[in-house]
């Protein structure tokens, strides 16, 4: 067992957007110091940390030094090439590990990981050629979902193949590169697990919680999901069981479909804090990233009791497509949270910030989210 990593200490982060911004204010709020490395400055987590360093990923002497300079690194980005973290790793621990990054940024080999560990997932098939794109349709059926093998997000690098005719389309928007063919699955609801684990083997979790797309970006959590309690507990038992089989130090997040007959599926694994926990910055006795700190720092796990039910509302640069939002009209409500991310250009789909609200009921708490964000929406700012 490594020996822990006490307050006072430096943290590595990988990474620079907000989810090391609220990683930062964690670490720094229990008296440990933060340094960011990515490739963009004046970055939401450099806005906050107390080292920026920007340098490419591929800067392996400057991810060497910038590990050197540091007690432990982790990642709020998954998409850090695998031969970084292995620079990263030979000047400081690494955790998760380097290995852990590589299984889970690429979606074949995380497929195959969960497929051979015998964890439930959708049928799927490797895709190289166009030619194996009609063979794999073939054996699978219609509609089907084609994803590129590596690096999506948010509903990136997919596209959804109701009929034979559009495999061409498919395979062009993919980018005649490396993919994954996955059988369409019929679900009731999307699910996902935030779970902890430390060296030692310490297990924690925030249960599940429901999720809501919109264009294959998350647009509202709710928590606790609603779901029957032993969807649930099965949902708590397999992320665990994912966490042991990886040997993860740190946090990881497991997403489900639910299918009509009550079963689970794994979708995807994300080996860090996750925008479907960002409800627990304010609805927990400890944060996701609270947790993730722990967890890396070899300190015992916080309590994970969630004060009251919750939900959570992404705001996108969309938002501000007519002006500034009205934050006053917003702050109305006073049971609901207002997070920015400190992100200077709103764009369309970009995550600018979210609102998490807290009320007696997952119910109440989804309508006053609702509320907010439609004030925001429709209002505009007072002119002083």
């Amino acid at each position: 067992m490594s020996c822990p990593i006490l307050p006072g200490s430096a943290i590595g982060v990988l990474g620079s957007g907000q989810l090391g911004r609220m990683f930062a204010i964690a670490a720094r709020r229990m008296g440990y110091r933060v340094h960011t490395l990515s490739p963009d400055e004046d970055t939401p987590t450099g806005q906050v940390a107390d080292v920026e360093i920007t340098a490419p990923y591929q800067d392996l002497d400057a991810v060497c030094r910038f590990a050197k300079g540091v007690s432990v690194v982790t990642f709020e980005f998954e998409n850090v090439p695998a031969e970084t973290a292995a620079a990263a790793a030979r000047c400081a621990p690494v955790r998760p590990a380097g290995s852990i990054l590589h299984t889970t940024q690429h979606r074949l080999r995380e497929k195959t990981f969960l497929s051979e560990s015998g964890f439930p997932v959708a049928r799927f098939r490797r895709v190289a050629s166009r030619e194996e794109l009609t063979r794999c349709a073939a054996e699978l059926g219609v509609p089907a979902i084609l994803k590129t093998a590596g690096f999506g997000y948010d509903g990136k690098g997919q596209f959804r193949i109701s009929n034979m005719n559009q495999l061409d389309a498919a395979w062009n928007a993919v980018g005649q590169t490396e993919a994954v063919l996955e059988q369409m699955i019929e679900f009731e609801c999307e699910i996902s697990v935030v779970a902890a684990r430390t060296e030692a083997g310490e297990f924690a979790n925030y249960g599940a919680v429901e999720n809501q797309h919109v264009n294959g970006i998350l647009d509202v959590s709710i928590a606790p999901a609603r779901v029957e309690p032993g969807i649930a507990a099965r949902a708590v038992e397999i992320a665990h069981e994912v966490l042991d089989r990886l040997g993860v130090i740190g946090v990881l997040c497991v997403e489900f479909f639910v299918t009509r007959a009550g079963e689970l599926l794994i979708n995807e694994l994300a080996p860090r804090p996750h925008n479907s926990g960002h409800f627990t910055f304010d609805a927990n006795v400890t944060s996701q990233f609270e947790q993730q700190l722990r967890a890396v720092c070899g300190l015992p796990l916080g309590a994970v009791h969630q004060l009251a039910p919750a939900a959570m509302a992404n705001l996108l640069g969309d938002i501000w497509s007519s002006g500034e939002p009205n934050w006053l009209a917003a702050a109305t409500i006073p049971n609901v949270k207002v997070h920015l991310y400190g992100k200077l250009e709103p764009r369309p789909g970009r995550k600018m910030g979210h609102l998490t609200a807290l009320s007696a009921t997952v119910d109440e708490a989804l309508a006053d989210v609702h509320r907010a964000r439609e004030l925001l929406r429709n209002g505009r700012m007072p002119k002083c």
